[in-house]
């Protein structure tokens, strides 16, 4: 129950709400489902809502857990006390309670291990304590023992000066404020290495200053990079004279201010020096690279959904291009459904330059198979490829268009197993051709075959703990695909899996059905496949199409478990099943906003929320939503880096969503950048605020350096002309 009140409280909704969330998650209901056939149950939160919600619950689980190992390790070693487990009742974070285990932990041998198993343990509480009982030498000469180690008083002051500073550097209440003295007055301080040839790529990082708190995420991860290269040498700065005051105020305070002061503050330095400092600053980087982690992989996130969500280019024949300069570039023609109609080699590029020969073979192709569109990728030899295509199109009388689409990952894709297994017929220069043009056709599609990390919508994604980043970016593709829905009798097998309640085994028996059976008439058919279960068919059922099934309901996102209530909602206007896609159901709306949304859903047996996403669909069976956004910007003509000037104003495409601004195609073959202070007039903590990937922006060209390849832009430049 506690966890439930935290958990409602964080994310300010019902507790009922949070316990319903809870109970669905355990029962192995996935987040797509949830939102979408379990509205009623959690008050319409969207899919990254719960998502966040099921890591919280799994962070506080683990919580839970760990309390419970420390309270029964601390009972085993019969030292557990009312105050420590109060201690650990009320610790809120995981380092909080490893603090509260560190001093019961089994360590390592230290110097401070040492001299206990020397007997000196009971010294260092007098001391520490400042149990006035006499001088140091009188009190430490009891502890001289030859035969356990000790030779002499030094020895045995020295032992106990050990044990104090471990037991000082393994207080929890002292690591508490000095990791946030640490946080709140500390600076990260680097300075270069000896020259290596990686060095100049740290150059802005020579004798560079900044304080831990307001350090960015983007550059905690720069410092990080140049760190494991070799370039940066990295230290915490912080003030040791207040550091080792607030020690001193806490122990001496506690324990008052004896004859034993001196030897105890030397014990304090010593502790801070050689156990304390190095252990919070070692933290302290860990957090704030977990920190920085965790903002870059929620770049990903954040820029990865509308990528993936680009509204595809259907029913056109599209040519895909993959530019090379010696091998050749390698076509491939796409009808409207996606099948490979004709591969070849041209060879426009240098060191050929068959300009002639290329442009026969392409406009050929153009008239035969009535290409109404040509994808190029964005590699190698990208921009002559361009200007091929350019010069191409004025030349010819069909109306044609082109669009440089991101081909990160087609080499791998066309040289991996899927590859070979959808297209055995063709090589893998084809392949990767074939991969160009059904990206334009449907990015979702083709996209979710190759490893999203190598799309290439974030930063440092090599640099990022790679389990946590494929955790978070598989909850992207498979909200977007579910979001989307699947043609079950078109989709690929690795776009299947992706789909609420199924993974790679039965999507592979989908596709094998279908090979043995045909094309699914009805969702009840998915029964009959192997190893889909009624718990499967429960979660995957809403999201997977049926186009030209024999129920129209099957084509849409309405799921088998409303159909009832759709048959209800429907006769209750007299209406029917056969009334969808006519002038007569498009009264719908207004009818059950007459009779009373509440009235209509309490009777036909659904919540609100479920009659209103009822309503949607039957309104447009077959619907995509991506069809409701921009459509892709596409080109007939090129422009080079040496045609802009400083101030025009053009229209771009937004690539890359970064801490520190945004990336900008404007059709030049290199991205611009609008720094984060040109975006808007008014203050943003963060580009994604105003700028999502795919988004199509006016800018004004602020700054052209040419030899180096950099086009500065601004959004609000570009507002105000």
């Amino acid at each position: 129950m506690e966890i439930v009140k935290q958990l409602s409280a964080e994310f300010n909704i019902r507790e009922d709400y949070a316990k319903n969330i809870i109970n669905l998650l355990d029962e192995g209901c996935t987040v797509p489902f949830i939102s979408r056939y379990r509205k009623e149950m959690h008050g319409s939160l969207d899919d990254q809502i719960i998502r966040d919600f099921s890591d919280r619950l799994n962070y506080l689980r683990n919580f839970e857990k760990r309390k419970e190992e420390i309270i029964k390790l601390i009972t085993e070693q019969e030292k557990m006390t009312p105050e420590i487990m109060q201690s650990i009742e009320k610790a809120n974070t995981l380092t909080e309670l490893e603090d509260i285990y560190r001093p019961f932990k089994p360590k390592r041998q230290t110097r401070a291990t040492i001299a206990e198993a020397k007997g000196l343990k009971p010294l260092a509480e007098t001391i520490l304590e400042q149990q006035d009982v006499g001088k140091l030498e009188e009190i430490a000469l009891p502890y001289v023992n030859e035969e356990k180690g000790v030779n002499n008083i030094e020895e045995a002051l020295n032992g106990a000066s050990d044990i104090i500073a471990e037991m000082i550097s393994d207080n929890a209440e002292i690591r508490k404020k000095l990791r946030e003295f640490l946080f709140e007055t500390s600076s990260i301080q680097t300075s270069l290495k000896e020259e290596n040839e990686k060095t100049h790529i740290y150059q802005m990082y020579e004798n560079f200053k900044e304080a831990v708190k307001t350090l960015p995420s983007h550059r905690i991860l720069a410092i990080n990079r140049g760190e494991k290269d070799e370039c940066l040498k990295v230290e915490i700065i912080a003030n040791q004279e207040k550091a080792i005051e607030i020690i001193k105020e806490d122990i001496l305070l506690k324990n008052g201010k004896g004859s034993y002061q001196e030897f105890i503050i030397n014990s304090i330095t010593d502790s801070y020096e050689r156990l304390i400092f190095p252990s919070l600053e070692r933290e302290l980087r860990t957090n704030l690279t977990d920190v920085a982690n965790e903002q870059a992989i929620k770049m990903f996130e954040v820029n990865l959904k509308p990528l993936l969500m680009q509204p595809p280019l259907k029913d056109k024949v599209i040519l895909g291009l993959d530019p090379a300069y010696r091998t050749g570039c390698k076509i491939a023609v796409i009808d409207k459904n996606g099948n490979v109609i004709d591969t070849t080699v041209i060879y426009p590029t240098p060191p050929h330059n068959q300009i002639e020969e290329s442009e026969k073979i392409i406009g050929d192709l153009i008239k035969k198979d009535n290409i109404d569109c040509i994808s190029i990728g964005n590699g190698t030899a990208s921009k002559e490829s361009e200007i091929f295509v350019s010069n191409l199109i004025k030349k010819i009388p069909e109306n044609v268009s082109y669009m440089v689409v991101n081909e990160a990952g087609a080499s791998v894709y066309s040289a991996s197993k899927l590859g070979a297994e959808e297209f055995p017929q063709y090589d893998l220069t084809a392949r990767s051709a074939i991969s160009i043009a059904r990206r334009l056709q449907d990015p979702l599609a083709e996209l979710i075959k190759i490893d999203v990390k190598s799309i290439g919508v974030g930063q440092y994604q090599h640099d990022m703990p790679q389990k946590r980043l494929t955790e978070v970016l598989d909850g992207v593709v498979e909200d977007c695909v579910n979001a989307v829905g699947v043609d079950v009798n078109t989709a690929s097998y690795k776009l299947l899996e992706h789909i609420s309640g199924l993974n790679a085994g039965i999507a592979k028996n989908i596709v094998e059905f279908r090979k043995e059976n045909g094309a699914f008439k009805n969702r009840n058919e998915l029964k009959q496949v192997k190893k889909l279960g009624d718990k499967a068919f429960e979660q995957c059922a809403g999201f997977l199409r049926i186009v030209g099934a024999d129920n129209i309901l099957d084509n849409t996102g309405v799921h088998p478990e409303s159909y009832d209530a759709v048959k209800k909602l429907l006769a209750l206007f007299d209406l029917n099943i056969t009334d969808i896609n006519t002038e007569k159901l498009s009264r719908l709306p207004q009818l059950v906003e007459e009779k009373g949304i509440k009235q209509v859903a309490e009777k036909i047996g659904v919540g609100e929320p479920t009659l209103l996403d009822i309503i949607k669909e039957l309104l447009k069976p077959g619907r995509d939503i991506r069809d409701e956004l921009p459509k892709p910007n596409l080109r007939t003509d090129v422009m080079s880096m040496e045609d802009l000037k400083v101030g025009m104003i053009m229209t771009g495409t937004v690539r890359n969503v970064i801490d520190f601004g945004a990336f900008v195609d404007i059709g030049v073959h290199q991205d611009g950048l609008v720094h984060i202070s040109e975006i808007c007039d008014r203050y943003i903590h963060h580009p994604s605020e105003e700028l999502t990937v795919g988004q199509q922006v006016d800018v004004k060209i602020i700054g052209l350096d040419i030899p180096k390849k950099r086009i500065s832009l601004s959004i609000k430049k570009a507002k105000e002309e």
